[in-house]
């Protein structure tokens, strides 16, 4: 019996010494063998892995790529997330109960690469019994059909409702195509697009429109994927290109051919008898019918007559029309229906379920919407991921890795970043995986925090600064941004973090300055500062510091009073008058400055 040669992990580049090494071989024997092959190498020259694989097989080894055997622990990696992903939609069935279901699809790509051509054109040539009307042109989602397997498509406006349907709960998609246009390539938007899909573990299939264009070069657009990773199959890879020009139809039966190849190669299921769950598309409100919603049913077969709740959002389902406009009774997975009878439209993306009757979907959505009610009386902010609380955040279950967007000033520095966190990864004992969802130079933008959002992370920027959208959107997000000059301090902050060690900082920010104008004595209140406020906000729970031209006469106090006229308020913004009172001062200046202070987490 022969006996198999021993494989070999050898990275892309590789010295002719280290190959030797590998190997326990002279370096002078596989510099021979190199010669022999009409290669001539130093000891210390690389050699790339088609070489280095040629000499292995001659001296009884067979090469495997470190890179190729990356990408497959990590797509398998990503198979293992997109399971977990749906379970908590199928939770409480059993694994016998579940059976295919067509697989949902949505389209990414760069604004004007031609997204709505395609699927105008996949829509006119592959939904049966096609039927122009009200229902169709609103619905946000249909169905197609190839060979008499169904496909069901999101009529979405980009990654941004894809990364949207995300945030809120819903997984989004089964299957992304990413377009990206023969005469114009990769563009930034399009690597946005691509990380969004990838951050969702979703697998990708390209479609390369406009190839009838004079200046259209499929191949250039293929290299170009291929430096983001995206091996195309006709080169050895794993992601399906299509050329379609979706103006004649060309090249459309092999996209949705691809489609159906790649459905079948990932397990999509459901249990259509199971208890009814799904996600919401979008919703508006009809002058004429009130409510109507688009859902995607999920799990379950939606009825006539069926109580649901969505978000705060409940019901009873009076009627549904499918992507045609035709009535229906009722809706199998992963067919998108329009359906009336809710008593409010419900945010897009939300997920939707069946109740035991219309009382209980009434209470579930009422107790939703007092909580929401509470949370925006109280300006509470969303709950943020952040590095200090990680770890905990990891052993309860609530967070399976740390996810980064990475942003530097220069191209040299991703590299030498993203190769030590990975380091860091491998060293940390918990087991827990740091992986780097974005790296791209600039400064963080309101995209970053959308990816972030929606995927758990956090934002770190290397010798960058946030626009200013991308900082009020973290702030309303609950997206931690983390700014860095020093490489050390940021490599120390994760290593910390993943060991629990990292202590949260905290100083004061000035929200708003008020001038004094004059002051008066109030029995029992003591003096009374009569200010115009300057900038910001003055607020009555906030800390106080009052300066008086470049001295601070005291910092650190209590408002203890803060009126408008004769009533007492909260706050007091820009441009209004006011009385301010501070704990343990009784005496002002005209001019005096008296500034208001909160408490924040700094990084």
């Amino acid at each position: 019996m022969t006996k198999a040669p021993k494989a070999v992990l050898i990275p892309d580049f590789i010295t002719v010494r280290e190959l030797a090494e590998l190997i326990q071989s002279s370096p002078i024997d596989v510099m021979k063998k190199l010669i022999s092959n009409g290669i001539m190498a130093s000891i210390n020259q690389q050699i790339d892995f088609d070489t280095a694989a040629i000499v292995l097989e001659e001296m009884g080894f067979s090469a495997q790529s470190e890179s190729a055997y990356a990408a497959a622990e990590e797509e398998e990696k990503r198979a293992e997330e997109r399971e977990e992903k749906w379970s908590a939609m199928y939770e409480g069935e059993s694994a016998d109960s579940l059976v295919g279901r067509p697989p949902i699809i949505t389209i990414l790509g760069h604004v004007d690469h031609g997204k709505t051509t395609l699927l105008d054109t996949i829509r006119k040539t592959a939904v049966a019994e096609y039927e122009a009307g009200g229902i169709t042109q609103h619905i946000g989602a249909y169905q197609a059909q190839h060979d008499g397997k169904i496909l069901t498509f999101l009529d979405t406006p980009g990654h941004e409702a894809f990364t949207a349907m995300r945030a809120r709960g819903a997984q989004g998609a089964d299957i992304a195509i990413l377009v990206v246009a023969a005469d114009d390539g990769v563009m930034p938007t399009t690597r946005e697009a691509l990380d969004h899909a990838r951050a969702a573990n979703v697998p990708l299939v390209v479609a390369i429109t406009k190839v009838d264009r004079r200046n259209a070069n499929p191949e250039i657009v293929k290299q170009q994927l291929f430096e983001l990773e995206l091996v195309p199959d006709d080169w050895d890879g794993s992601t399906i290109m299509v050329p379609v020009d979706s103006l004649s139809g060309a090249g459309i039966p092999d996209l949705l051919e691809a489609l159906v190849l790649v459905a079948d190669e990932h397990e999509i299921v459901a249990n259509p008898k199971g208890h009814l769950r799904g996600s919401v598309v979008e919703a508006e409100i009809d002058r004429s019918r009130g409510t109507m919603a688009t859902l995607l049913v999920m799990n379950g077969t939606m009825k006539r007559g069926d109580s649901i709740v969505a978000g705060t959002a409940y019901g009873k389902v009076k009627a549904m029309f499918d992507s045609t406009g035709k009535p229906v009774k009722r809706a199998l997975p992963s067919q998108p229906v329009a359906v009336l009878g809710l008593d409010s439209p419900p945010a897009p993306g939300v997920m939707f379920e069946a109740t035991s009757s219309d009382k209980q979907a009434r209470s579930i959505a009422e107790d939703r919407r007092l909580e929401e009610r509470i949370r925006l009386a109280s300006g509470s902010a969303p709950a943020t991921m952040t590095l200090e609380d990680f770890l905990q955040q990891f052993q309860e279950g609530a967070a399976k890795e740390l996810a980064i967007v990475l942003k530097t000033d220069v191209q040299g520095s991703i590299q030498p970043i993203t190769d030590e966190l990975q380091n860091i990864s491998q060293r940390n004992e918990e087991g827990i995986a740091v992986r780097v969802l974005r790296q791209e130079v600039g400064r963080i933008t309101e995209s970053d925090v959308m990816l972030a959002s929606a995927s758990n992370a956090i934002i770190v920027g290397f010798n960058v600064n946030a626009d200013n959208p991308a900082l009020a959107s973290a702030e309303v997000q609950g997206v931690e941004i983390r700014r860095y000059n020093i490489i050390y301090k940021l490599f120390e902050d994760i290593e910390l973090a993943l060991h629990g060690m990292l202590e949260p900082k905290f100083a004061n920010r000035v929200i708003g300055v008020a001038e004094v104008r004059q002051t008066f004595r109030i029995p029992r209140s003591g003096v009374i500062a009569g200010s115009m406020i300057r900038e910001g906000e003055a607020r009555r729970n906030a800390k106080a510091r009052l300066r008086r031209g470049n001295r601070i006469i005291i910092d650190g106090v209590n408002v203890a009073s803060l009126r408008r006229f004769q009533d007492d308020v909260r706050e007091v913004r820009s441009g209004f008058e006011c009385g301010i009172g501070l704990d343990g001062v009784s005496e002002y200046e005209i001019g005096d400055l008296i500034e208001f202070l909160v408490r924040e987490r700094v990084t």
